[in-house]
């Protein structure tokens, strides 16, 4: 074994035992055996704590290589899922999370029933968690391999094909991220979100940081001055209409799939469930859509980078050119913790949604039909297994994410579609329109599913972008819930009350907050939309 390896491999070990020893330290004093110091890690989650996990259950290896990858061939025109994102974010914490912590909730179906009835709670709970073993947990896990492959060469340090590399490298992540989703619940999660969501900033950034400063020879400004007059088109955040991801989606699909995802996915919203108090919710939510703005920097600026390096070479392999400047910039010293870094990421991605999934399933399946009256030790006891079982369906399903054609951030973003729109319009009708009824709302959920898997693997000769399509299902939905409700008004009179679950007083300065996000996202759009 040579010594640059030798190197790589300590790095590496130090950052992610370090990670590992952190949180088991952290979570000594907790209750692991209660539905709520499991789940909610006994709703005691801070603020920055929130955001740390929120930012590291977003960005994951799809992110720092689909992503990246998807800029390099499209530009700065994908900043749109990300800046937007802060928009959401913003909804999220004036809005929505004080009425969650309101009602107490362990899990967003919870208010589907409320709302609804329990038929719509169940369906929604198994739709979500087929989503995540379907389209989330095989591509996290299958871009996290592709990025530890390419970095430390695991094929040829193992003496066997890169295919027969990737399926050890997701064994082995699927393996560890278990481990933590497991043993460790939410506040585990959380903890080691944290933790690697700093080192994920820190080694994220040295890799622009690097290259800008080696073209400038020595001065980064002089580089990104090169980089930009190489391909001044790259760095337009209007896209054309022919696009990846055209300008005018920012008004019609997007916004919604922002909502439902800051605002009402399981897997992002559990967090902020979690917190002490809505004072930490809303500086969670808040500073995460700062980090939000924050992190094109990280996610998409190497990917234009890439461009000046290596021009088109890689137009047809975009998931690969990533990892090939991460290995031209960094020093040797360095790639065991970035790998490390990367890893991180996909772990935190990879717990956070198994532990959501077994959520779901514990607290909306098992003990909503299974058995009604079981103790809390022994649905932490279900939400372990569910967990185990759901990690074994997404190794097995990993290696099928091969080879995409658009790249595999565009292809989770096309995958969730089915799923998003669909609930995300029950949800805010739920919220917003007191006549939809329970069978509305169940009409429209079965007709959004089966409409989007129509329009974009049935009838595929229609030429609307995937997120107009979003926008327009989105629109049939709500009209759909009018006409049923119309025949069949709503039965259900729930009103939303206060259960004392948590403290309900806001933070100070969330409105401000929210106001300046909401701001600095607008005037992004006006200084680099000069280019287009």
């Amino acid at each position: 074994m040579n010594s640059d390896l030798i190197i790589t491999l300590v790095s590496f070990i130090l950052f992610t035992g370090g990670v590992a020893f952190f949180t088991w330290y952290s979570l000594k004093k907790t209750n692991l055996n209660s539905s709520d110091g499991y789940f909610l890690g006994g709703r005691s989650l801070s603020g920055i704590v929130i955001a740390g996990s929120m930012l590291l259950t977003n960005i994951s290896s799809e992110h720092l290589i689909g992503m990246n990858g998807n800029s390099y061939v499209n530009g700065f025109i994908v900043i749109a899922w990300e800046v937007t994102s802060s928009l959401a974010l913003a909804i999220a914490a004036l809005f929505f999370i004080p009425k969650y912590l309101k009602m107490g909730l362990t899990t967003i179906p919870q208010f589907l029933e409320k709302r609804f009835d329990g038929v719509l709670r169940t369906f929604v709970a198994i739709v979500l968690i087929t989503s995540f073993i379907i389209t989330l947990l095989p591509i996290v896990l299958y871009s996290g391999a592709l990025g530890i492959e390419s970095l430390f060469g695991v094929s040829d340090v193992l003496g066997v094909e890169k295919s027969q590399g990737l399926w050890i490298t997701i064994l082995f992540i699927g393996i560890l991220g278990s481990i933590y989703a497991v043993f460790g619940g939410l506040k585990a999660v959380a903890y080691s979100d944290t933790i690697n969501g700093i080192g994920l900033l820190l080694g994220g950034l040295l890799i622009p940081v690097l290259a800008l400063y080696a073209i400038g020879d020595s001065n980064i400004l002089n580089g990104l001055t090169k980089v930009y007059e190489y391909a001044p088109e790259k760095f337009n955040v209007i896209g054309a209409s022919d696009s990846v991801l055209p300008f005018e989606v920012l008004f019609t699909g997007l916004i919604i799939n922002q909502l439902y995802f800051w605002g009402m996915n399981q897997t992002i919203i559990q967090r902020a469930l979690g917190a002490k108090n809505l004072k930490e919710a809303q500086k969670g939510l808040l500073i995460t859509g700062l980090f939000k703005i924050l992190i094109p920097l990280v996610i998409v600026l190497p990917g234009v980078i890439c461009y000046y390096y290596f021009s088109d070479t890689f137009y047809d392999q975009q998931d690969s050119v990533y990892p090939e400047l991460v290995k031209k910039v960094l020093p040797v010293w360095l790639i065991g913790f970035f790998a490390a870094v990367i890893m991180g990421a996909v772990l935190s991605t990879f717990n956070s949604v198994l532990n959501s999934a077994a959520t779901l399933f514990s607290i909306d399946v098992y003990k909503k039909h299974i058995v009604k009256n079981v103790s809390d030790k022994k649905l932490v006891s279900i939400g372990k297994l569910t967990s185990a079982i759901l990690a074994a369906f997404a190794i097995l399903a990993a290696p099928l994410m091969a080879n995409t054609p658009d790249g595999l951030y565009q292809l989770l973003q096309e995958l969730n579609g089915v799923f998003f729109i669909p609930i995300a319009s029950v949800l805010l009708a739920g919220f917003f329109i007191k006549k939809i009824s329970a069978i509305a709302a169940k009409t429209a959920l079965i007709f959004g599913l089966s409409f989007y898997i129509f329009m974009t693997w049935g009838y595929t000769n229609h030429g609307i972008h995937f997120v107009h399509l979003w926008g327009i299902e989105f629109v049939l939905n709500v009209g759909i819930m009018y006409l049923v409700s119309y025949f069949y008004p709503r039965k259900n009179l729930y009103e939303i009350s206060d259960v004392g679950a948590v403290d309900l007083t806001s933070w100070k300065y969330a409105k401000p907050m929210a106001i300046g996000l909401s701001l600095v996202t607008v005037l992004i759009y006006i200084l680099l939309g000069n280019n287009a």
